[in-house]
């Protein structure tokens, strides 16, 4: 590295925007990808630079493989393969809890080797959760230790985690911009990084296995989500309780002429799940629809209190269900719950304006959010990441509804798997990807893509289905972050930043400088994203690898898995946040289970990493 290195004009307009991107995804003025769209849009103007490579993120190694990871992925699950892997889970326990836990945690650790750690996530969060109906083993006891296995597990291959993914494209930045004598860095293939990663997922086996119970206590089971849908069940937690009666509008009835949405203002008002008018019945009467006489309501309530309302509002009342019956069928319709996922476009609407019962033919009946629980007027609730929301539907409604990944159902409902005849093109499709990726020479993009093609052509997926398994919202911020770190190498800032940390780390050994440096990836990873934080990081560690005389690509690696080592905080991930709202954690459970975790996945990333490339 160049000795003496002086900060320029452009090292400061590059500075400038770290630290206004750092400050943007903490205090989340701005969405996350506009704040990256805006940063490339500067990148161009200022010349940072050249503007004919400036997109070039957008058909990058790194893109393109995580398009066609995420396409592949819902190939396996629209097949039924993650329903077959919850019947394996349960015969392979045998019934008993810690043998469970250990099944679950080695299976998702295992596969999120291959599939994306938060489409992983939310895949499996149904899957537990009727493994723990069929077991009795409390969710809360699950999904924390299942969800930080995901991230120990990402780290065996390239293509599961953004930040590894990334890594390559980021090498080969550093690459062009190294000091004339400099060897260039090998970018890792495929698997390259098994030995580091298998480590990881054993130690985090290993470490709920052992204090698992411990860690995660049966206190407060109460608020913990479970599938069962039994009266009692929603009564404690959602306090929804009661039978569904029909109420026929009378010609005296005040409520004639009223919209559903008046009358579930009115005091002590049952929820309304359908509404009858003429001859056309529905579940999740839109709030517009209007109750004229002789409309049919159907409602959720306490016998006594439907019937004062009944009285008071000149509606006959009917015990039996004589228009909704087949509709009522547990069969056919009933409650569930959902989580609200990081990359819902959801977050920050009220439920009102997100019409869900004209569009989608669902109810919201109460919203969860950090153990409050919200029944009175949840209409003008305004959503959050992580909420957890109580649903009355059809069941075949939920299966179109949730394909947005807007939502996240997480209880067990009957439903039939789509294609489970396709079920060997998708696995033979996903083996061939991952065989072209470890066995030839082919780009890692290239090879995942041939899997991706060959699912659309089989079958397996229609490209509308396609389109929408992608996150475009990740797809956005990593390709426009991309250049950020393009800048950071191309004008030296990445240098001088290494520069000045050496002058506290010079003479220090070199474990002491990585460890530095993890710890660092780490607190950066707690408030912006994994791959914000891999960005700023990686071309930053391996300036300092060059100065201290460590290996740059070991110095890159750790960087690049510590961004994804953090389970202090459920914000700090989005895995995390998906699992925090139905296992009923507080941020006290992450800190109780994440220091120790944390400091055990460090200090087994650095001896991992350095025996990997021990020099």
């Amino acid at each position: 590295m160049d000795a003496g290195l002086t900060l320029t004009t452009e090292m400061m307009l590059v500075l400038g925007l770290v630290v206004f991107t750092v400050l943007m995804l903490i205090l989340e003025w701005i969405r996350a990808d506009l704040v990256a769209l805006l940063v490339i849009v500067v990148i161009g103007i200022t010349r940072l630079m050249p503007v004919e490579q400036l997109f070039d993120g957008f058909a990058g190694n790194a893109v393109i493989s995580l398009i066609a990871v995420m396409i592949m992925g819902a190939g396996l699950d629209r097949t039924g393969v993650l329903g077959k892997a919850a019947s394996f889970v349960i015969r392979l326990a045998g019934g008993v809890e810690q043998r469970l836990a250990v099944a679950i945690n080695t299976i998702v650790g295992s596969l999120s080797a291959v599939i994306q750690s938060q489409a992983l996530s939310s895949l499996f969060l149904p899957v537990v959760s009727r493994v723990s109906a069929r077991t009795g083993v409390p969710l809360r006891r699950l999904l924390l230790p299942m969800a930080c296995c995901i991230l120990c597990g990402t780290n065996i291959t390239m293509i599961a985690n953004s930040p590894l993914i990334l890594l390559n494209d980021l090498i080969a930045s550093a690459n062009r911009n190294l000091p004339p004598g400099a060897q260039s860095i090998e970018p890792f293939r495929l698997f390259a990084i098994a030995p580091v990663g298998i480590p990881l997922l054993i130690v985090g086996v290993a470490f709920f296995a052992v204090l698992g119970r411990r860690l995660l206590p049966d206190e407060e089971d109460k608020q913990n989500v479970t599938p069962g849908r039994t009266e009692s069940y929603f009564a404690d937690t959602y306090g929804i309780e009661g039978d569904v009666f029909e109420l026929t509008v009378t010609a005296e009835s005040p409520l004639v002429g009223m919209s559903v949405g008046e009358t579930e203002q009115l005091h002590d008002a049952p929820l309304i799940l359908a509404l009858k008018t003429g001859n056309e019945a529905r579940l999740a009467p839109p709030a517009d629809q209007m109750i004229w006489v002789g409309s049919v309501i159907g409602v959720l309530g306490r016998r006594d209190a439907v019937a004062d309302f009944a009285d008071n509002h000149l509606c006959r009342m009917q015990v039996r269900l004589r228009n909704f019956g087949d509709m009522f069928n547990p069969t056919r319709a009933g409650i569930s719950e959902a989580v609200i996922p990081p990359t819902s476009h959801w977050i920050n609407q009220k439920i009102e304006d997100l019409r869900i019962r004209k569009r989608l033919g669902i109810s919201v009946l109460a919203v969860t959010r950090g153990g409050e629980v919200f029944r009175e007027d949840v209409r003008h609730l305004t959503l959050r990441p992580g909420d957890m929301l109580v649903l009355h539907s059809l069941w075949r409604d939920l299966p179109p509804a949730s394909e947005s990944r807007d939502f996240l159902v997480v209880t067990d409902y009957p439903k039939e798997e789509q294609r489970p005849s396709r079920i060997w093109y998708a696995t033979a499709f996903f083996g061939l990807a991952l065989a072209l990726g470890l066995f030839t020479d082919l780009k890692l993009s290239v090879a995942m893509m041939t899997g991706a093609v060959g699912m659309l052509l089989a079958g397996v997926l229609s490209m509308d289905e396609a389109y929408k398994a992608i996150n475009w919202k990740t797809i956005f911020i990593l390709a426009c972050l991309i250049p950020l770190g393009w800048a950071m190498d191309s004008t030296g800032t990445a240098a001088w930043l290494a520069q000045e940390v050496m002058v506290h780390l010079d003479g220090m050994p070199q474990w002491l400088i990585q460890a530095a440096l993890a710890v660092l990836t780490l607190l950066f990873a707690q408030v912006i994203s994994n791959v914000g934080a891999a960005v700023m990081m990686v071309p930053m560690a391996i300036n300092i690898a060059l100065a201290s005389g460590g290996n740059p690509a070991a110095y890159a690696l750790i960087v690049a898995i510590s961004t994804s080592n953090t389970f202090f905080l459920p914000s700090a991930n989005p895995v995390l946040l998906v699992v925090a709202g139905p296992g009923g954690y507080r941020n006290r459970d992450f800190l109780r289970v994440g220091i120790p975790l944390t400091l055990l996945m460090l200090v087994t990333t650095l001896i991992a990493v350095n025996l990997m490339f021990g020099r």
